[in-house]
This record gives structure tokens, sequence and C-alpha cells, in this order.
């Protein structure tokens, strides 16, 4: 929560800036682990939703396991204090060099996406003399119900092996003398809030489990991926999300074999309520149709809404006082009119100097920052700095 106390730290710093809750995090950590060790479920951390060092290592901390979708945020995990063993490698098009680096550190498992990924795979292990441990990513053409943008599950996506080439890649499999298949691997999309879709997802993947025992495969893991979201317009209400009912519709709706393993990919879930953007009003435009508040924090610093049209709650900090409530759209300094947090926001009527925050941007907020328009790299503040 964002507090009139917090004011007087945040005037000290240099805007814009992200801003994270420490205690808020670990809270949220604890309540994963707390929630995932009733049924002995595996949980690794995504670092697409952000990489930011000390978070990382608050995580590792924890003992979850990463989940990366580039070699450099292999190498990541693995600076931070990773252990090879519970890190996973996924993503649609990894390239040679990513490869031999996860081989070369001997983590726990590709999430494979095609045949070709297969036996690419396959010929860089063996000329390490290694065995890669890989589970196959099958896209189950459920429907995440989220922005299309973010939804990765149906047939019409790029991501993962089609139902119908199973059959192709039990075939390969038996082909290759340097890959070793653990599991199968599912991702439907993110910021999912109905419940509902998870469990469909476990009827495909109780399907597809069978499915490979009929044909001998006897699979160690069922990785199920993440998604869950998150309450972007009450973040003080609903700051940690509801595990224990995601972890219960897993447990209850999934049809385990002895001595299976599950496995989950959480990401903006854990980290997107413990950030802010902290900005500063710049100036304000007052029109007849249109009341206008530019920020010094812009699409460059929090991509979201530009790209996905998402809602952020934009909390006003300073300069409440007696001010009467006007209706603004807040925008920020990018020469793009793509550049705009929300629209027709009721504020206390504002000034230059006020400062405003935009609320859960813990997630796909820092690690998506860019330098168009030469900007300054992003600055972050912890709440346990001294």
């Amino acid at each position: 929560m964002l507090d009139n106390n917090l004011i007087k730290v945040f005037e000290k710093q240099q805007t814009p800036f992200y801003y994270y809750d420490v205690d808020l995090l670990e809270r949220t950590l604890d309540a994963v682990n707390h929630e995932a060790g009733k049924y002995g479920f595996h949980v690794h951390y995504a670092l697409k939703a952000n990489f930011n060092d000390r978070l990382l290592k608050l995580v590792q901390a924890k003992n979850l396991g990463a989940d990366c979708v580039s070699g450099n945020e292999v190498l990541k995990a693995l600076e931070t204090g990773f252990d090879a063993s519970k890190i996973v490698f996924a993503g649609v098009g990894k390239s040679d060099s990513e490869i031999d680096i996860a081989l070369e550190n001997e983590i726990f498992s590709f999430n494979v996406e095609s045949i070709q990924e297969l036996e690419v795979i396959n010929q860089l292990a063996s000329e390490k003399k290694k065995i890669a441990r890989v589970a196959l990513r099958i896209n189950p053409n459920v429907d995440a119900q989220t922005h299309h943008y973010i939804t990765t599950g149906l047939d019409e996506n790029k991501f993962g092996i089609k139902v119908w080439e199973l059959e192709d890649c039990i075939t390969t499999l038996k082909e290759l003398s340097s890959v070793k298949l653990i599991g199968i691997h599912f991702h439907v999309g993110s910021q999912i809030t109905d419940l509902k879709v998870f469990r469909s997802l476990c009827v495909k993947v109780n399907e597809l489990n069978n499915w490979f025992e009929e044909r001998g495969h006897y699979l160690d893991v069922l990785n199920v991926g993440g998604g869950l979201g998150i309450d972007y317009h009450d973040p003080d209400k609903n700051s940690i999300p509801n595990f224990a009912a995601y972890f219960e519709t897993f447990d209850q709706f999934l049809e385990r074999k002895p001595n299976q393993e599950v496995h989950f990919e959480l990401g903006r879930a854990i980290v997107a309520q413990c950030g802010s953007l902290i900005s500063k009003v710049l100036y304000v435009k007052k029109g007849i149709k249109k009341n206008f508040i530019i920020l010094d924090a812009g699409m460059t610093e929090l991509m979201r809404p530009a790209l996905y049209q998402a809602y952020h709650k934009v909390q006003q900090l300073s300069g409440n006082g007696n001010r009467e409530r006007i209706n603004y759209d807040v925008v920020g300094p990018i020469c793009e009119s793509s550049d705009c947090f929300a629209k027709e926001v009721p504020l206390f009527e504002t000034k230059r100097g006020d400062l405003i925050a935009i609320r859960s941007a813990g997630a796909y907020g820092e690690v998506m920052s860019s330098r168009y328009n030469l900007r300054d790299e992003i600055r972050y503040v912890f709440s346990n700095d001294n």
C-alpha cells in the first residue's frame, strides 16, 4: 500500500522510478510456498516478468525455481543463485548458442516447442556428449479468455506442438539418443482470472498424460505453466492473489500418476503488485473536451497500456487537499499518441509537481522499458533501502 508516509521518501528521488515493496513481495512468496507446499507442487518463477537482480535474489532465497525464455535469462538465473536443477528453458525460438548455454549448465529441462527443435537439441547435446532432458510443450487449444496478445494456447498461436503432431514426436524421440523425455508442458496464456480456464486445462492434461502412458511413456513431470492473473483495479484490497484457490484447482482436477511431479511457472502473480511506477506531473493542459496530465514517465517506462491497452490504477500521492475532482487523460512525454496510461481518470485538481503512482507495475514494467526518444535508463527504489 502506498500511503502519505512514503511521499517524503519519494520527493527526495529523481522521477520517474520504480518503487518495489519488499515486504509485500516476501509475503507473496510465502503465500506461494505455503499453498503449493500443501500438494508438493514445484514452482518456477518466470524471469520475463521482472529480472531485477535484487528481486531475483529475494525469489531465489524462498527456494523457487526459475523459468527462462532466453539464454541470457538462464545465465541471469544462475548468477543470482538459482540452482541449475531448478531451471527450465522455454521459448518458441531458442538459438543454437542459447541451447548450448543451457546444455553446458545442465539445467533441469528444456520445454520443447517443435519436432525440429527436438532434433536440434539432440544434435547439440550429442556434440557435447550430454543427455538433454526435455518436456514437450503441447498446445492444448484451450482459450485463456484474456487479451489476444497474451493468449498462447490456441491452435492459431505460434506456441507449442499441436496434438496431431504427437505421433510424429514419439517416432522422432525413438530415433534421438541424446534427449530424454521427462514430461509434458503447457501454458495457455497470461492474466487469467477465471479458474475455469485452469479446470479446462486439467482435462486436456489428463487426456494427454493417459495418451503417453498408453504408448509406454511414463512421464515424471506435468508442467502446467502459469498465467494466474492479479487485481489491477484494487491492488490494495487484493495485493496477494488467491493462490489457495489456484493450487487447489489443480489438486482437484489434475489426475497425477504415482510419483509424478507437478510444476508451475508463475511470474506476474508473484511480482506485479509489489511494484509501482512513481512519476511527477510536468504540465497540466485544460481544454474544452479534454484535460491532460503530462507525466515525466511514459510508454518508455511502462509499455503495457500502449501495447495491450492494459489498465493500471492511477493513484494521486500528493496535492489532494480540498481541490475539486476533474477527469484527466494521464499521458506521458513520448512523441507517440499511444503514450497514454489512462483516459478520463477522476482525480483531485492536479498541478505541476504532484506525485502520481501507476500501480501494479512490478511485472512487465521495468523489463519492457526502453531508451526510445533517447530516454534515461529507468531507476528503481526499494522499500528497504537505507
